[in-house]
């Protein structure tokens, strides 16, 4: 591992780990300098990064048009659309009540292909690809609040039957699904957000109540799985799902079968970042069998992450064969669902969106 080049294809795979965010509505300086320097995978996107469709799709283009210069290929671009609380396309863009009114109505299965449907239509004319949704988390007792309104209900065959329609009615439509939170948020006390978590189920439960929502969308091809940021003491006493390579490379790829993209959930979350820093936390993470780093804020924190993940990676504290799994399934779900002809038309949003 001596030459220049080598070092450089490292540098490159390394780069298509992460999905950072970025600060505001247009393509500035620090977003450029990621794309161009470090070869970054992806961007999320919330609505301090979104006016209006025709400002989204500019931003996207101009996000494509930077990575497609700089080094060829294209960025996921992702956003949290899940309906209701969480949603961050607004206004001009088709609105729904969230996945607890879905699961309440009188034809759920007929409500959740619609939204599945209509939401990766108006994703896919600005430019996203990547929704990261649905949620499949089971409710088990009262639903701590950051999780009210966001998941389908109680019952995990109903949860298993709407998660898989929405998997598939957005990925029939273009747009890459992410299921979360593996494995099962239904029992969480606390936000992960600010606080570490544990979920206090025993194996029967996470096997019956947790499991079969993420085994139906395995089935129906979902192309990612958000891991949680919470301890399970049954499957691993000592690390968070998202650090924990018992869960994510025993569990859920060797147990269940999953070949799609493992994606973290945000490691500036304070799950992670009150006992680790970010970087250590994304290198653990990628240890595991995590395939994209999640980093939605702090863009230092994603050039520390490369920088802690690249020593680590040369040192052989992190086996290059973890890199190179990584790189094969980001490449595959890019071919999947990325099309660098697909050009991004500000005539049609308009058209579509009639402004």
């Amino acid at each position: 591992m001596n030459t220049t080049l080598e070092l450089s294809e490292i540098d490159v795979k390394i780069g298509q780990l992460f999905m950072a965010g970025i600060p505001g509505t247009s393509l500035d300086e620090g977003t450029e300098a990621l794309i161009r320097d470090y070869d970054l995978g992806g961007v999320i996107l919330f609505s301090r990064n979104i006016a209006d469709p025709v400002q989204l799709a500019t931003l996207c283009r101009d996000l494509q048009n930077s990575a497609m210069s700089h080094h060829g290929h294209l960025l996921f671009l992702a956003v949290d659309q899940e309906g209701g609380r969480v949603a961050r396309l607004r206004g001009l863009f088709r609105e729904f009540p969230g996945s607890s009114a879905i699961g309440k109505s009188k034809n759920p299965l007929e409500k959740a292909l619609e939204f599945g449907t209509v939401t990766a239509r108006e994703m896919k004319i600005v430019g996203l690809n990547m929704n990261l949704a649905p949620v499949i988390d089971v409710e088990m007792g009262k639903l701590e609040k950051h999780l009210e309104g966001r998941v389908f209900g109680k019952d995990p065959q109903v949860v298993a039957m709407l998660g898989r329609a929405v998997v598939k009615s957005l990925q029939e439509n273009g747009v890459m699904a992410v299921a979360k939170h593996f494995p099962g948020l239904g029992l969480a006390s606390v936000d992960p957000h600010f606080h570490a978590l544990r979920i206090e189920a025993g194996l029967k439960d996470i096997e019956n109540i947790n499991l079969p929502p993420f085994r139906a969308v395995i089935e129906e091809g979902v192309s990612g799985i958000m891991s949680s940021h919470a301890v399970y003491p049954a499957l691993d006493p000592q690390h968070p799902a998202t650090l924990s390579r018992s869960i994510i490379s025993g569990l859920l790829r060797e147990n269940m079968g999953f070949e799609g993209l493992i994606i973290t959930d945000d490691l500036e979350m304070g799950a992670i970042s009150n006992r680790w820093s970010v970087a250590e936390g994304a290198a653990k993470a990628l240890e595991a069998g995590a395939d994209i780093l999640l980093i939605c804020k702090d863009q230092k924190n994603v050039t520390q992450s490369i920088d802690i993940v690249r020593s680590k990676l040369l040192k052989g504290e992190i086996p290059f064969k973890r890199l190179e799994e990584s790189t094969q399934r980001i490449l595959h779900a890019r071919s999947r669902f990325l099309d660098p002809g697909e050009e991004i038309s500000l005539e049609k949003v308009r058209e579509y969106f009639k402004v």
